[in-house]
């Protein structure tokens, strides 16, 4: 391979650009707001989602799709869930049946409930089937960017695409292990997001370890529940994209969700939260998607359901806290 299109610029597609440039001749960048467009052309920073991260040479930013699509052997897509089927919808006449796909965004489609690589493979399908991967796994935008050790999953129903994608992938700081559970990875990195807020939230009451420790360790069993009704594999959520980008996003500073959590603790409304943000925290979105998910498929899901609560309909943190550590006594 040696020309990859990567459809966003956000921190997580800037920080694929810059890891990956080290394994293709080309990587043209779509970047959705033309001044940002503009200034990485011109300092080569993505001063807005991931400051201080130069672009390599060898990264071409542009506005005009069409451009970053043509030639292109593998497209990566990395814009934010609710945006994912309007990207695709406009990339649908311009893309070819030999091109390969890789869904690198997580979350699930409010209206539908699909996960991502569903809302790809709809969208595409009226032309071709897609051949399709996942990329999932516990990552931090600004670690990947500047070469930190990092393991990912790269998921997909085709073995041997999973296989080449890993081998093409791979660096020495970038490490991929491969997947046949499509359900399981995309789940676990999309719901882990609703568990992060919760820690969050645990956090800014000033919860204590045991509390934090306790939610992220039922938190895995909720997603395992759910993501095990989808059809997953239970071992793929003991695993990178879920085990793993779970504890992550819990736990890490540079966390959107947990950040997000760890304010509403501390008293702020959530739209003061999101208006101070200018980065999309999934989780929220998720939430909602999450429990009706669930309500369909007859899977509790305490945690969720109180974070549901919380972030729509104006529970006090604490309240749902008790909430939650009240609830009738069962065996684990």
């Amino acid at each position: 391979m040696k020309r990859i299109a990567i459809i966003g610029a956000g921190g997580w597609g800037t920080a694929l650009s810059i890891v990956l440039a080290r394994n293709f001749e080309e990587i043209r960048l779509w970047v959705y707001e033309p001044d940002l467009c503009a200034r990485l052309r011109k300092a080569r920073v993505n001063d807005l989602y991931l400051p201080g991260s130069f672009l390599p040479a060898n990264v071409a930013p542009t506005t005009d799709l069409s451009e970053t699509l043509a030639g292109a052997e593998v497209i990566i897509l990395a814009v934010p869930s609710e945006f994912l089927r309007g990207v695709c919808e406009r990339m649908a006449p311009l893309v070819a049946q030999d091109q390969v796909f890789v869904s690198a965004t997580k979350g699930l489609e409010n209206r539908t409930l699909l996960r991502m690589s569903e809302v790809i493979t709809r969208t595409l399908e009226p032309r071709f089937p897609p051949q399709l991967a996942v990329l999932s796994g516990p990552t931090f935008a600004r670690e990947v960017a500047r070469g930190a050790p990092t393991a990912v999953t790269i998921a997909s129903a085709d073995e041997d695409l999973a296989c080449r994608l890993q081998h093409e992938f791979a660096h020495s700081t970038f490490r991929f292990y491969t997947n046949t559970d499509v359900i399981g990875v995309e789940l676990g990195g999309a719901l882990k997001n609703i568990i992060a807020i919760a820690a969050g939230v645990s956090e800014g009451l000033g919860l204590g370890s045991n509390a934090m420790a306790a939610l992220v360790t039922r938190g895995l069993s909720e997603i395992t529940r759910l993501a095990c009704a989808c059809g997953a594999r239970r071992e793929t959520l003991a695993g990178l994209s879920g085990l793993g980008d779970l504890v992550l996003t819990c736990t890490g500073a540079l966390s959107r969700n947990h950040r997000v959590g760890v304010e509403l603790g501390r008293g702020r409304k959530l739209p003061e939260i999101l208006e101070s943000m200018h980065m999309v925290a999934e989780g929220i979105n998720t939430t909602a998607a999450a429990l009706e998910l669930a309500r369909q498929k007859g899977v509790e899901m305490s945690i969720t359901e109180q974070m549901y609560a919380v972030l729509y309909q104006d529970r006090p943190p604490l309240d749902a806290v008790r909430a939650l550590m009240e609830r009738s006594l069962k065996p684990e």
